[in-house]
């Protein structure tokens, strides 16, 4: 009895964790950018060292790290680690002993005999053939795949969230520019109400102006709406309230940095070395050669190794007993095959995702490189229409032109501008799909933690 007290003392205890819609949105609500946890965080995953808290300025570096604290697709991913780590635990167990107890009677023993018969017996299991340390490999290699799904999962978050903050800075920029036109727009219509009161203009002339005018207004609306859903989009993409980014400072200086020059091969190799879905594919094929020489290994029956004793009517009785499995009717044949054919799948898988991967490089980087070339047309675009509009400027000034050809020389300069900023948001967003091709930033100076540290208390993640 007190040797199962003792076994029984080191039971794990069921301790229940209910989930409180209440309690969990709240939670979410009160999370800020003054964090001291957060602070904690970005202090152990940031190089650098973390200037003054709260920072003076957000940027995507800072705002990164950010989203590895708050967001939950990192905490899937953490806890998918965590049952992946349990499973090593489970599969480098060994099979536990079993005890038996197996009390009799024997009805006709002599008198003065005791008719009771009392028998224990244990049962010890071998596993031979190294199965438990096939067992522990797959696990292992399944465990490394769950870690590398970590820095994916890191990597989405990141990604999405540099293209919701380049959404939001296009908008930003836009809107500006937008109100510039619409500003043009009403003196235009000014100047030709004036023109048609002193008849020197027609009626259908200043209508088309107003009409001009009016939809500028509309595409001045429509930028701010961009704007308002793009900075929820942001908070979204971080994992905290839209309030939270309210009261910080976000910098926006990602939006000019881009490579000028990146050599196929090399982006290529960047894809194929650095992924982390390449590198947990590999992780899983080594899995699957475990579970292939797991399954070889099972063809090979275990012992079991059985003692007893037996008190039988005043005798001590012992016993030592062999079992094993007979491989009589099957050695095993159906799994190794199964197995077989999951190497070969997982094998498959990967070089299918190799494929992938560098159409997908090769295809972002020719994205890239056309989207560099039509910034350049759009530069020298602009170029020609300021070039234009200080002439304008000139000929208004000396006489020789009239304020109309001086707006539309303004307007037309916003309008340049305008295709300009399109442009430079297509190469960001070029440059965005060829980040992804590779799940590295591109841009030098940036620091990127593949595998983000747990984040440290319950600043973070689901319920605690």
């Amino acid at each position: 009895m007190s040797v199962a007290l003792v076994l029984l003392g080191g039971c794990a205890v069921y301790t229940p964790k209910p989930l409180v819609p209440s309690e969990t949105l709240s939670r979410f609500e009160s999370r800020t950018l003054d964090d001291p946890g957060l602070k904690v965080f970005i202090e152990r995953n940031r190089p650098r060292d973390l200037p003054a808290w709260p920072p003076a300025q957000w940027d995507l570096r800072l705002l990164t790290l950010a989203a590895f604290y708050y967001h939950p697709d990192l905490d899937v991913a953490r806890a998918e680690w965590s049952v992946a780590k349990a499973g090593v635990i489970t599969a480098g167990q060994r099979p536990n002993p079993r005890a038996g107890f197996n009390p009799g009677y024997n009805a006709g023993s002599a008198s003065g005999v005791s008719p009771w018969i009392f028998g224990f017996s244990l049962d010890v299991p071998l596993e031979t053939a190294g199965k438990r340390g096939y067992r522990a490999a797959r696990a292992g290699h399944l465990a490394q795949a769950a870690r590398l799904n970590i820095a994916a999962a890191a990597w989405k978050v990141r990604s999405r969230l540099r293209a919701r903050m380049l959404e939001l800075q296009a908008a930003v920029e836009t809107a500006v520019l937008r109100e510039r036109q619409r500003a043009i727009q009403e003196k235009l219509v000014r100047a030709l109400e004036k023109r048609l009161a002193a008849g020197e203009v027609a009626q259908p002339e200043v209508t088309q102006a107003r009409i001009s005018r009016d939809r500028a207004v509309l595409l001045l609306g429509d930028a701010r709406k961009r704007i308002a859903e793009a900075r929820v989009a942001v908070a979204d993409a971080i994992g905290v309230p839209a309030a939270a980014l309210d009261v910080h400072d976000v910098s926006f200086g990602f939006m000019n940095e881009f490579p000028a020059d990146l050599p196929p091969a090399d982006v290529r190799r960047k894809a194929l070395l650095n992924r982390p879905d390449v590198l947990a594919s590999l992780a899983e094929y080594e899995a699957a050669q475990s579970s292939l020489q797991l399954e070889i290994a099972r063809q090979y029956p275990d012992l079991s190794i059985g003692p007893g004793y037996k008190w039988d009517q005043g005798d001590n009785k012992w016993s030592l007993g062999f079992s094993v499995s007979l491989p009589v009717f099957n050695r095993n044949q159906g799994p190794i095959a199964e197995a077989e054919a999951r190497r070969a799948e997982s094998a498959a898988r990967f070089t299918a995702l190799q494929a992938r991967v560098i159409g997908e490089s090769d295809r972002a980087l020719a994205g890239y490189r056309e989207s560099l070339n039509k910034l350049e047309a759009a530069d020298a675009l602009l170029a020609s229409h300021q070039s234009r509009r200080q002439s304008a400027e000139r000929m208004f000034h000396a006489g020789e032109a009239d304020r109309l050809a001086l707006l539309g020389a303004r307007l037309e300069l916003e309008t340049g501008a305008l295709a300009r900023l399109e442009a430079l948001a297509g190469v960001q967003r070029a440059l965005g799909l060829l980040e992804d091709a590779v799940e590295r930033p591109l841009v030098p100076a940036e620091e990127f933690p593949s595998t983000p540290e747990r984040p440290p208390g319950p600043g973070a993640g689901g319920p605690q």
